[in-house]
This record gives structure tokens, sequence and C-alpha cells, in this order.
């Protein structure tokens, strides 16, 4: 086999291994906010987090915390923050499969995000996958349904601003290392998490402690997880793996709240999923003629 198509695998590999840790972590995130208050639940992921990585910067913290991209890492970490308050504020009120779901629209929103904040020209053709995502999501949410609540309009602002904070990484990644913006990303959550978790604090269980400490590492492992199938296969390779976090979600939906969705849903999470494809195949093919034309020049 060919170091090539070894790395591909890896990165396969740990693309799905990171739909199963996040998937775990919303699960656990719904199993635990009947006792603890959503604010205070992203406090203490994010509070670990940065525990996490503190350490890696112990070693000359100013030359490797350098930057001057303040603001972007800002809207980055204001984006990924909330991407994760309204994700689990969705979980306490709708079916995990339901919240996975509506926050991986994320891609959908990913050109017209490019073209607000970097004013970044979105080709046409770019805009089919948005429209057909959006057919997806109204068969999830009819508008006539009583089952539809806020829980799901927030579960989809959970995928604009998660969005947001895919757009904030991909341009803070040009100038500065992935440690680098990870650290301000843990660092921002937390500072925006501690207000609302001091105003929402209350006893927190001793049975919630262990889940709290599951899920803040777990989005640790997941992002690393995330970066590492980076390193190693293409973005159009790794990027449609992370639907596979919805079909995850679903069997953990099943085993532990014995929920099933409804065929609309089933159906309009298959649009959802093509449309998201569809988005990284022609992204991947205008990032191959962009290299094609660079060569000829």
């Amino acid at each position: 086999m060919s170091s090539s198509a070894d790395n591909t695998l890896k990165g396969v590999a740990f693309a799905f291994a990171t739909t199963f840790v996040g998937s775990a972590a919303g699960a656990a995130g719904k199993w635990v906010a009947v006792d603890v208050a959503v604010p205070v639940i992203v406090f203490i992921q994010y509070a670990i987090c940065l525990l996490v990585i503190a350490p890696r910067f112990v070693d000359k913290p100013l030359a490797n915390l350098h930057t001057h991209r303040w603001g972007d890492h800002l809207i980055r970490g204001v984006g990924g923050w909330l991407c994760f308050y309204t994700y689990y504020a969705a979980l306490d009120q709708i079916p995990l499969v339901d919240a996975t779901l509506l926050r991986n629209t994320a891609p959908l929103f990913v050109p017209l995000v490019a073209l607000l904040w970097l004013g970044a020209r979105v080709p046409f053709l770019r805009w089919l996958p948005l429209i057909l995502g959006f057919v997806g999501v109204i068969f999830i949410l009819p508008p006539d349904s009583d089952d539809v609540g806020w829980g799901h309009v927030i579960g989809l602002m959970s995928g604009l601003t998660l969005a947001v904070s895919m757009v904030g990484t991909r341009t803070l990644s040009r100038t500065d290392s992935g440690k680098n913006i990870m650290f301000y990303y843990f660092l921002i959550s937390f500072l925006l998490s501690l207000p609302l978790a001091v105003y929402h604090w209350h006893a927190i269980p001793l049975r919630a402690w262990p889940y709290l400490i599951f899920i803040g590492l777990s989005i640790f492992i997941a992002m690393w997880l995330y970066t590492k199938a980076f390193s190693y296969a293409k973005a159009s390779v790794v990027s449609p793996i992370n639907y596979f976090a919805v079909v995850v979600s679903g069997v953990m939906g099943w085993l532990i709240w014995d929920y099933l969705p409804p065929s609309g849903a089933v159906l309009g999470a298959l649009l959802i999923m093509a449309a998201g494809g569809l988005s990284i195949y022609l992204a991947t093919r205008e990032e191959a003629a962009l290299l094609k034309n660079s060569h000829s020049d």
C-alpha cells in the first residue's frame, strides 16, 4: 500500500473516531442537562479544555501565543462558543439526532458566512447545496408541525455559528498554528462562559461530575482527532464523514432514549447530507481548478 493511501486511511480512521467521541459528548450533555444548567455545562467544558492545553504554553508563553489577528480570534471564539451553547440548549429540548443534524448544517452556511465576513465571491453553483439543504431542513422542521419548537430553531443556530467558527479557523490557519488557534478559542469561550455560569450556578450533584469531566475531555480529544484527520487526508475525504455523526447520534438516541425519527425527518437528513456532500465536491473542484491554473502560470 502506498504512503498516500496509508495516510488517507489514517485520516478516515481519525475522522470516524471524531464522530464517535463528539456524539458521545453530545449524548452526555443531553443526559446531564437534567441536573446542570446549560451555561454551567459550557463553562466547565471550556475550563477543562483550557486546563488540558495550557501546559503546552509553559515554555516561552509570549512567543508561543504571539498573534496579530486578535479580531479574527475573537470572532472565531464567539462563533465556537455560541455553537456549543446553542447545541447544548437544543439538546435540552429536542432529540439528540435532531440537534446533531441541525448542527451539521454548518457546511451549508459557510459560503454565506464567507461572503458576509470576508467579502468572498461565491460562485452561483455554491448556492445550490444551500438551497437543497434548506429543503431538507423544511422536511425536518415543517412549519405546520406541532413537534417543531424553539429547540429546533436554536439547533439550526448552532449550525450557523459553527459555520462562523469554521470560516474563522480556515482564515486563521494561514498565519497561526493550530495549537495557537485552539488556545485562544478555549480562552475566549471560557471568559464568555464565566458570567453566565456564575448567574446560573447552583450546587452540582456528585453524580453529574463524571459526565461533565467526560464532556470536557471528549471535546478536547474530538478537536485533536479532527485536526489529525486533516493532517493525513484531504478535506474532500474527511469532511463528508462528519455526517456519520448523524447516524451515530441516531443509534445513541434509540438505545438511550428509545427515540426513532419520523420518515419525514429521515428524508430531510438525507437531503442535508447530500447537500453537504455536493458543497464539499464543488469546493474541492474549485480548489483543484485554482491549483491547475497556478501551475499553468
